[in-house]
C-alpha cells in the first residue's frame, strides 16, 4: 500500500457536520497533533482480532495463548520500529503522559543519596518548549533546570551546552521533546544525547509528536548518540485505542518496586512478601489494553509499508502551501518558523492568531460556521506559549487570578492547525477562506463566552449530538 492508497482509508473522512445555518458540510480535521483518526486497515485488523480476543499470559486456553502470542509479537514490531535491542524494554502504558510518569517514578539519580539541601539536588535539564507531561513529572525527581528558547521559539543551543557544562556532575537526565506540539520544531535529539552522555547523564525523549511523522532509531546502547528513554502514544499515530509506549534502559526497571503493583506483576506472593516478575511484565500491572496494542502494531506495519519519506513529502507540501497562503493575510500572526521553503525540516504544526480577536472566538467560528476542527489555547505547554506570545510575568499573574476565580476567558493562547498524512490543499483553502471571512467580520453568529470554560458559543444554537451517534 502506498500513501495515495492509504489516504483513501481514513475512517470518518467523508462524515458531514452541521453548521450554524443548518446546512451540513464535510468535516475538516486540522487537530491531528491532539489525536489522529484511525485507518480502515487498523479497524479491520482489530475486528479480526476480536474474534480471538482473550486475556494474555498464564492462560492455557487456545484464545489466551493466541492473544499472548499476538501481544508479544506486537511488542517485537514496535521494538524494531524504533531500533530497540535487548538492552531496552518496551513497556506498554496508557499514553505518553503515563509513560513519562512511570519513568520519573522509577528513575533514581545516582548522586541523590550524597547530596543535601535544595541547592544540591541532582539536576534534570529540560526546556521551556516542553509539554507539561515532560516537565511536571521531573519536579519530584530532582531540581528542574530549564533551557531557554530563542525569540523564534527554537531551543537555545548555546544555553543547552552552557548548562550541561555548568551542571556536569549533577545532571542525571536531559528530558527533551523530539518535536514541539506548538510550533512543529524538530530537535536534534541524537546530538543532545551525545552531549548528555559526555556529561555523565542520560536522555529521555518525549516523542509523542515525532513518532507519527519521522523515523526514530534509538541506536545501540554503546553509541554515544543512543536514546536511553523514549515515550510515544498510539492515539497520535492513527490507532485510537489509547496506549502509550515507553522504551527504556532495562537497568532502571530491573531493581526496586514497580509504581503499580498487583495482578501480573509478581512471581510469588505470601502475606509478608512479594517477588516481582521480569521485565516487562513487572511494569504492566493488571490486564493491558491488548486491542490497543494490536492497533498500534498494525499502524506501524502500515507506516513501514508507505515509508516516512512519502509522509514527510506530503506533509511538508501542505505546510509550505499553508504558510504561503497565510503570509498573504497581514492580520494573521504566525508563531515560529514562517518560511515555506523550510517545511521539510519541521512538522506540519502551525500556531497563529488573528490580530485583535480572541483565539477561542476564532476557533469557535471556524467550527460552527466552517466545519473546521482546530485546537486553541496553550496546548499543555503554558510556559512555551506564554513566551512565544510575549506574556510578561505581571500579565501572567493577572491571568492566574482570573483562573483561580474560575474565569478562563482571559487565558492567552493561539489557534493551532496540524496536518496528518491524509489532509489536502483543498482543506487548507477552506480554512483560509473561513479565516478571511472571520477577519472581515462576516460571520453570522452572535457569540457569547462561557467564562468558566473560556469557550465561545453561538447564541441560541444547540447541537443534538444523539442524531449523529448514540450508545
Amino acid at each position: 500500500m502506498d500513501l495515495k492508497e492509504l489516504q483513501k482509508h481514513v475512517v470518518g473522512l467523508d462524515e458531514e457536520v452541521i453548521l450554524l445555518d443548518g446546512t451540513r458540510t464535510k468535516y475538516v480535521n486540522f487537530d491531528n497533533a491532539a489525536s489522529t483518526p484511525t485507518l480502515l486497515p487498523v479497524q479491520e485488523k482489530v475486528n479480526e482480532f476480536c474474534k480471538w480476543y482473550s486475556n494474555v499470559h498464564r492462560g492455557t486456553g487456545f484464545k489466551s495463548q493466541l492473544s499472548s502470542w499476538v501481544f508479544e509479537e506486537a511488542r517485537n514490531i514496535i521494538a524494531r520500529f524504533v531500533g530497540a535491542d535487548a538492552h531496552s524494554a518496551v513497556i506498554f502504558c496508557k499514553n505518553t503522559t503515563e509513560a513519562i510518569n512511570k519513568l520519573a517514578w522509577r528513575f533514581q539519580c545516582p548522586i541523590i543519596s550524597r547530596m543535601a539541601g535544595e541547592a544540591e539536588k541532582p539536576v534534570i535539564l529540560t526546556s521551556v518548549m516542553e509539554h507539561h507531561s515532560n516537565e511536571l513529572p521531573w519536579r519530584k525527581v530532582g531540581k528542574v533546570i530549564h533551557i531557554d528558547i530563542k525569540p523564534d521559539g527554537t531551543v537555545n543551543h548555546d544555553d543547552l551546552c552552557d548548562k550541561i557544562v555548568k551542571y556536569t556532575g549533577r545532571i542525571c537526565l536531559v528530558a527533551i521533546s523530539g518535536a514541539s506540539n506548538v510550533t512543529g520544531y524538530i530537535n536534534p535529539i541524537h546530538e543532545y544525547a551525545e552531549r548528555a552522555h559526555a556529561a555523565g547523564a542520560q536522555i529521555a525523549v518525549d516523542a509523542a509528536q515525532l513518532a507519527p511523522h519521522r523515523s526514530i532509531d534509538i541506536k545501540a546502547k554503546d553509541d554515544p548518540q543512543h536514546i536511553d528513554y523514549l515515550a510515544f502514544s498510539a492515539h497520535k499515530m492513527y490507532a485510537p485505542f489509547g496506549i502509550g509506549v515507553l522504551v527504556a534502559d532495562r537497568s532502571v526497571f530491573e531493581h526496586g518496586d514497580p509504581d503499580y503493583v498487583g495482578g501480573g506483576t509478581v512471581d510469588i506472593v505470601d502475606l509478608e512478601s512479594a517477588y516481582w516478575k521480569d521485565l516487562p511484565e513487572r511494569e504492566e500491572a493488571g490486564t493491558p489494553d491488548i486491542v490497543g496494542v494490536v492497533a498500534l502494531a498494525k499502524v506501524v506495519t502500515l507506516i513501514e509499508q508507505v515509508g516516512f519519506d512519502s509522509i514527510i513529502e506530503h506533509e511538508a507540501e501542505l505546510t509550505s502551501y499553508a504558510l504561503q497562503k497565510l503570509s498573504l493575510m497581514p492580520e494573521v500572526v504566525i508563531y515560529g518558523d514562517k518560511d515555506p521553503t523550510n517545511a521539510r525540516n519541521r512538522l506540519g504544526v502551525i500556531s497563529l492568531n488573528v490580530m485583535g480577536m480572541d483565539h477561542a472566538l476564532v476557533s469557535a467560528i471556524l467550527s460552527y460556521e466552517g466545519g473546521i476542527g482546530v485546537r486553541n489555547g496553550c496546548f499543555c505547554a503554558h510556559p512555551y506559549v506564554k513566551s512565544l506570545l510575549g506574556v510578561t510575568p505581571e500579565d501572567a499573574k493577572e491571568v492566574e487570578k482570573h483562573i483561580l476565580a474560575r474565569d478562563r476567558s482571559k487565558i492567552p493562547g493561539t489557534i493551532r492547525i496540524s496536518f496528518g498524512l491524509y489532509n489536502t490543499k483543498e482543506e487548507i483553502d477552506r480554512f483560509c477562506d473561513a479565516l478571511n471571512m472571520i477577519i472581515r467580520k462576516q460571520y453570522k453568529g452572535n457569540y457569547v463566552v462561557n467564562k468558566e470554560r473560556g469557550e465561545y458559543y453561538p447564541e441560541g444554537f444547540q447541537i443534538d449530538f444523539s442524531k449523529f451517534f448514540t450508545l
